[in-house]
């Protein structure tokens, strides 16, 4: 008997690839314009189904972050640091060269594009449509509910989490970057429904969390 392939999706939106967080950032973009180019060099979207995802809307967003930094990310641009200068410091986004999450155009749109990617492919895995999913986009996994970390200002990774929830008692995740998943972990550090395990360099090394005795509080 053949076996059965899995039903693989893929998300990507061109527009993802446009955004630029400034000269000599190491988080390059564009990058995932030729991650997508490779997609199409093996000729690989012949094998699943292709999806541009919607932008997350602002209500998605507030299903873990805070309401005030979704706000804050709404107004921040090059031209209003000055005026938001108190909140940055707050909210730990600031200068290219000096902040790892620097001010840029179109934080949030950029946020919105990668995070769409994620939240539609946990809602094909709840409903069967799909057995994989591909969003080269997603895995900011530093970013917390009401603060940037690490590159990132919207964890894509726990927005999805909560989506397999809707359907999944419980939820593995599993972190294979160097750095430690720590806004994934900390999110859902105090309850037993989710389950994160991340393998990741530990010590003096970004972000300085994801001890081995690290596991979860209370019911987590």
């Amino acid at each position: 008997m053949a076996a059965v392939r899995p039903k693989v999706s893929y998300f990507h939106n061109s527009d993802v690839a446009n955004f630029y967080y400034g000269p000599s950032h190491p988080m390059k973009p564009h990058r995932l314009a030729l991650a997508h180019q490779l997609v199409l060099a093996y000729e690989l979207q012949h094998e699943m189904e292709c999806f541009v995802p919607h932008p997350a809307s602002i209500d998605e967003l507030t299903r873990f972050h805070a309401e005030d930094y979704i706000k804050f990310l709404m107004k921040i641009n090059p031209d209003t640091t000055t005026e938001l200068s108190k909140q940055m410091q707050k909210y730990n986004v600031g200068f290219v060269g000096q902040y790892d999450c620097p001010v840029f155009e179109g934080i949030l749109p950029f946020c919105q594009l990668y995070t769409g990617g994620s939240t539609e492919g946990a809602a094909k895995l709840n409903s069967g449509a799909a057995d994989i999913c591909v969003n080269w986009s997603g895995g900011l996994h530093h970013a917390k509910k009401a603060e940037a970390s690490g590159f990132c200002y919207i964890n894509d990774v726990v927005l999805a989490i909560l989506e397999l929830l809707k359907r999944h008692p419980r939820v593995l995740y599993i972190d294979i970057d160097i750095h430690h998943g720590d806004g994934v972990e900390e999110a859902f550090y105090l309850t037993d429904r989710v389950m994160t395990v991340s393998f990741h360099k530990y010590g003096d090394f970004f972000p300085g969390t994801g001890d081995l005795k690290d596991v979860g509080e209370k019911v987590g």
